[in-house]
């Protein structure tokens, strides 16, 4: 018998709002309301909303919170001060990716971490066996009990300025603040971080407050040209912004300095899970990397696990594809030998049949303008 998909507490009221809803990670999600482009374009010009309470949260408490989060993660934990977050690859031993993860710091003993939805059950495991040594730490995975909203696009701050009962223009990018009321309910967590390559929020809420969020942020956003977006929409986006999918560009056969996340990986910050193996990688060089490219021949769009070919050999894969809403050409990303990973080099994208030719471009596709889109380091 199949497993019976998980629903988020916002389930009714996408169903309501006419979404086409698909299962995704052991969920049934919506993929999209008034559709993917329709949806793309909204959060790059105005905004959207989306329901991401499918995703994991797990949090850490006590005087050993900081030192078991830093052991997980390559990223320096011990850098960020209350109400700041990072991004971060957490990996195995040999260097490659269990997940990649947001890091909170709510206080100095008390951390969240927020994982890919398809690996929560997974993440939980690996964290609580490999902080089990360390005294003074609880770690609870608390997913059912939190809501994640993410609200998107430049006129973000403008919808959710009025219902927030804190300066929303006083919270950097990857900053945060706790317990902040909107539209009257107060939040766990608010922070001005996302997945679509544009300013925006994901607000965290007990999941008994989600509906009424939500019903408010899409009143308020109305006016501003605020559409509910589904996860069709956030794919493109976050591969228009060359944001890394796990299961995709990363996962456990893939190390974070092939896929382009060496900012991330903190080697002198002391020992952490990983640290010999991807010490070794960067002293030995790269055999392979991950490259973004857009196709120069028309006649098809490159999807995960096309095979990519340079002088008749194939030589790769493409890990994500689409045709860009924003840029109005097929684009991806895959891994490629390294020696092919140069700005400008071509190669053969093999699409049903036929080679197509493409080029390496420079990564991100797409950047907005304004403050940094991309996490800092």
């Amino acid at each position: 018998m199949a497993e019976e998909l998980r629903r988020t507490p916002l389930y009714d009221a996408h169903v309501r709002l006419g979404a086409r809803m698909v299962p995704f990670a052991g969920w049934e999600m919506p993929v999209q309301y008034t559709g993917i482009v329709e949806e793309h374009r909204a959060v790059r010009t105005a905004a959207g909303l989306f329901d991401v309470s499918h995703m994991g949260e797990f949090e850490f408490t006590g005087p050993g919170a900081r030192e078991a989060v830093d052991r997980l993660v390559t990223n320096n934990v011990s850098r960020l001060t209350d109400g700041k977050a990072l991004y971060s690859p957490m990996c195995y031993p040999d260097g490659t990716v269990v997940d990649d993860v947001l890091v909170y710091r709510l206080g100095p003993e008390h951390f969240w971490m927020v994982v890919n939805a398809a690996n929560t059950d997974k993440d939980f495991a690996w964290v609580t066996e490999n902080t089990r040594d360390i005294r003074g730490l609880a770690v609870r995975n608390i997913s059912g009990e939190v809501a994640q909203l993410a609200l998107q696009g430049p006129r973000a701050q403008a919808i959710l300025q009025p219902l927030a009962e804190a300066d929303l223009g006083a919270i950097e990018y990857y900053a945060a603040a706790y317990g902040v009321k909107v539209a009257g309910l107060r939040t766990l967590v608010l922070s001005r971080t996302g997945y679509t390559g544009e300013d925006g929020f994901e607000i965290y809420v007990p999941a008994a407050d989600a509906a009424t969020l939500w019903h408010a942020l899409l009143e308020a956003g109305r006016p501003h040209g605020l559409l509910p977006a589904g996860l069709g929409a956030r794919d493109t986006l976050r591969l228009e912004a060359s944001m890394p999918l796990y299961g995709h560009e990363i996962d456990h056969t893939t190390t974070p300095l092939e896929a382009g996340l060496g900012s991330f990986v903190k080697l002198k910050k002391g020992e952490f899970i990983g640290r010999e193996a991807l010490a070794r990688q960067k002293e030995e060089g790269l055999r392979r990397k991950l490259v973004c490219f857009e196709m120069l021949d028309r006649g098809g769009i490159p999807r995960q696990g096309y095979e990519i070919a340079r002088d008749g050999e194939v030589v790769g894969r493409v890990t994500s594809g689409t045709q860009s809403p924003t840029l109005g050409k097929p684009i991806g990303m895959g891994y490629v030998p390294a020696h092919l990973g140069a700005e400008g080099t071509e190669f053969d994208v093999l699409i049903r049949g036929r080679a197509l030719r493409a080029r390496v471009v420079p990564r991100p596709f797409y950047r907005r303008t304004g403050p940094a889109a991309h996490p800092t380091a």
